[in-house]
C-alpha cells in the first residue's frame, strides 16, 4: 500500500518510514504548498492540510503538523514553531524562559484520509522533556528542526540534535514508541491491511 506524504521535510519522512518499519506500507512524500490555517493546535492543522492534499492528490494520504509548548510561557510558541524560530530564534525562546520553569513538550498530529472516509482520522502524541540551557548538537537527517538542538526529551540527558542514528532509534523504540507515527502504523496495519 502506497501513502502520500504531503512534506518536504526529510526529517519527517524519515521519522516515518521508522515508525512503519516492519509494516508493508510505502511511504510516498509529495512536494506541494499547502495553505495552512492559524491555530493554536495541530491538529486542527493536520485535519485541515489532510483534508487540501486529499482534495488533490486522490490517493490515501497523510499530514503532520507539530507545535512546541512551554508551559511557564503560556504554551508560547504553540503551533507557530516556525514563525518563532525564525524570528526569535531558539536563543530567544531560551532568553524568554531564564530563570524559569524549562519544561515542555511536542505535540504532533496526524491526520489520515482515503476515499472510504468522510473526515481524516487523526492520531496525536505528546513528548514531554526539557529545555537545555543552550543549543547543543549538531541537526542530522533524523531531526526535523532547531528545537532538537534544545530539547532534552524525559528520561535522557542529550538533546534530540545530540543523540547519533542508533541512539535516536533506541530513544523512539523505547520512551517515543507512542509517537502519532507508530500509532497510526498499528491502525493502519489493522484496519487497512
Amino acid at each position: 500500500m502506497d501513502i502520500s506524504f504531503a512534506t518536504t521535510n526529510k526529517g519527517k519522512i524519515q521519522s516515518l518510514q521508522c515508525d512503519f518499519e516492519g509494516v508493508p506500507v510505502t511511504i510516498v512524500p509529495v512536494d506541494m504548498d499547502i495553505p495552512e490555517i492559524r491555530s493554536d493546535e495541530t491538529s486542527e492543522i493536520a485535519i485541515k492540510k489532510a483534508e487540501y492534499a486529499f482534495g488533490h492528490i486522490k490517493k490515501p494520504c497523510i499530514a503532520l503538523d507539530g507545535g512546541f509548548y512551554i508551559p511557564v510561557l503560556g504554551g508560547f510558541p504553540k503551533a507557530y514553531v516556525n514563525f518563532a524560530v525564525d524570528t526569535i530564534g531558539i536563543e530567544g525562546i531560551l532568553k524568554l524562559i531564564e530563570g524559569k520553569d524549562r519544561t515542555c513538550e511536542f505535540r504532533d498530529s496526524l491526520a489520515y484520509i482515503d476515499e472510504t472516509l468522510s473526515e481524516p482520522v487523526l492520531f496525536e502524541a505528546h513528548i514531554k522533556g526539557m529545555l537545555a540551557e543552550e543549543p547543543r548538537g549538531e541537526l542530522q537527517a533524523h531531526n526535523w528542526g532547531e528545537l532538537h538542538k534544545v530539547f532534552i526529551p524525559n528520561d535522557q540527558t542529550k538533546t534530540l540534535a545530540e543523540m547519533n542514528v542508533d541512539e535516536m532509534a533506541n530513544w523512539r523504540k523505547g520512551e517515543y514508541h507512542n509517537s502519532c507515527g507508530r500509532t497510526f502504523a498499528k491502525w493502519i496495519e489493522a484496519e487497512r491491511l
